[in-house]
C-alpha cells in the first residue's frame, strides 16, 4: 500500500459538498458515489446527462514541426494524417507489441497534439515520451494546470448548447476549442459510456464554476466512478491495467480496429512501432487468446479474476471485468479466453466461490452505443 497522501482534483470540495463517497483512485481522492446511488445515477447518464470528475486524468501538450512524426513512432495509429480538428484512439505498445497506455490524441492545428492519458499511467506516459521524442517536439505536461469533466447521455448536447451553441454541429470524435462561460476550454465529443456526451478540457482555476453550472441545469446530475465502470463495461470499453496491460497486445485485446489501416503490415506506412512485427505476425497467425464479451445465464455477477473453465473443468479462460449492468438488466463480463473457445455463443463457464456459473461468449457493445455521428 502507498502511503503517499491522495491527490485531489480541483474539484474535491464540490464532491464532498454534494455527499460523494470518496475512495482511493489511481493515487487520487475520488467519488464512487453520490447519494443517487450507483444504480440510479448509470440510468440516469443512460436517460439525461451525467457529469464526472475525470481530471485525475493526464493532459499533455506535445508541440513543433515534428511532433506528429514523432509520436507516430510511438503508437500504431495515423497520427500525421490526423485532421485538424479530429482525434483518435491510440495506444502506447513496447518493444513485444505490449499495451503500455491507452490515450485519445487530438489535433489542435499549428503543430499542436493534445494528448489525454490514463491517470495510474501518467507519470510513466511523460517519461515515455520525454526518453523517445523529447529531442524532437516540446513536451508539456498540463497535470495541474487542466481540469477534464466529462459531460454525458443523450441530453448532454441540449445543455452544453445553452453555454456554447455551436457545439450542435460538432460530431463524434471532433475537437475544438470553445468558450464556455468566459474560459477558453478544448471540447470533444466522445465518451466512455457508450453515449453521446463531450470531454470538457477547463483551467483548473475555473473548473468549480463550470461544474456547478452545469449541475444546475435540471437534465444534469453529478455520477462517480461506480457507474462510470458499469456504463464503460456495457459499452464495451476497455479499462487499462483491468482488460489489457503490458503483457496483452492489440490483436489479444480485440483492438485490430484501432491500428490504422496506414500502420498495418500491408499500409503506406507500415510498423514503425515498437513491437510492430510481434503484432504483426499475431495478425497473420492468429493469437492463443482473446477478449471477448460473456454474459452469464444465471443472476450471479462474476467478476474480475474468476478463472473460466470448459465443460471439462480445464481452464481456459480469466474474467478481466465484470459486474451488473443496470441498463442491460443483467450481469456482464469481459474475459481473455483460449481461442477455441471464443466463436458467439460457447458455452463456457466461472468459476465463483467453488460452483460453476454458465456463461455465453457474446458480441460487444451489449448495450448498443450512441454517439454521435451527424
Amino acid at each position: 500500500m502507498s502511503t503517499e497522501p491522495l491527490l485531489k482534483t480541483p474539484l474535491h470540495a464540490l464532491h464532498l459538498e454534494l455527499g460523494a463517497r470518496m475512495v482511493p483512485f489511481a493515487g487520487y481522492d475520488m467519488p464512487v458515489q453520490y447519494p443517487l446511488g450507483v444504480m440510479k445515477e448509470h440510468q440516469h447518464t443512460r436517460d439525461q446527462a451525467g457529469l464526472f470528475d475525470v481530471s485525475h486524468m493526464g493532459q499533455i501538450r506535445l508541440s513543433g514541426a515534428a511532433a506528429a512524426k514523432a509520436l507516430e513512432s510511438l503508437v500504431p495509429v495515423d497520427i500525421i494524417d490526423l485532421p485538424v480538428g479530429m482525434q483518435r484512439y491510440a495506444m502506447f505498445t513496447n518493444e513485444n507489441g505490449g499495451i503500455l497506455d491507452d490515450l485519445m490524441v487530438a489535433n489542435l492545428g499549428n503543430d499542436e497534439l493534445f494528448l489525454v492519458v490514463n491517470a495510474a499511467c501518467k507519470d510513466q506516459d511523460l517519461a515515455h515520451l520525454r526518453s523517445h521524442i523529447g529531442n524532437q517536439c516540446s513536451i508539456e505536461p498540463l497535470f495541474e494546470a487542466r481540469a477534464l469533466l466529462a459531460l454525458q447521455g443523450p441530453a448532454a448536447v441540449t445543455v452544453l448548447a445553452r453555454l456554447a451553441p455551436d457545439v450542435t454541429q460538432m460530431t463524434f470524435m471532433q475537437f475544438q476549442r470553445v468558450t464556455l462561460l468566459g474560459v477558453d476550454c478544448f471540447v470533444s465529443r466522445s465518451g466512455y459510456t457508450g453515449e453521446d456526451g463531450f470531454e470538457i478540457s477547463v483551467p483548473a482555476a475555473d473548473a468549480e464554476k463550470l461544474a456547478r453550472a452545469l449541475l444546475a441545469e435540471p437534465e444534469v446530475a453529478a455520477i462517480g466512478l461506480g457507474a462510470r465502470d458499469s456504463l464503460r463495461l456495457e459499452a464495451g470499453l476497455c479499462l487499462y491495467g483491468h482488460d489489457m496491460n503490458t503483457e496483452t497486445t492489440p490483436i489479444e485485446a480485440s483492438l485490430l480496429w484501432a491500428i490504422s489501416k496506414v500502420r498495418r503490415a500491408d499500409g503506406a506506412r507500415a510498423g514503425g512501432f515498437p513491437g510492430a512485427e510481434s503484432v504483426f505476425a499475431q495478425q497473420q497467425n492468429g493469437v492463443s487468446r482473446k477478449r471477448v464479451g460473456l454474459l452469464p445465464q444465471e443472476r450471479t455477477p462474476v467478476r474480475e479474476g474468476a478463472e473460466i473453465v470448459n465443460e471439462a473443468g480445464e481452464i481456459i479462460g480469466t474474467v478481466c471485468s465484470g459486474g451488473f449492468g443496470p441498463t442491460l438488466g443483467a450481469p456482464l463480463a469481459m474475459g481473455y479466453l483460449d481461442s477455441a473457445y471464443v466463436a458467439l455463443d460457447t458455452p463456457v463457464w466461472a468459476i465463483v466461490r467453488g460452483k460453476k456459473v454458465p456463461l455465453l461468449v457474446s458480441k460487444m457493445p451489449f448495450v448498443p452505443q450512441r454517439y454521435y455521428r451527424g
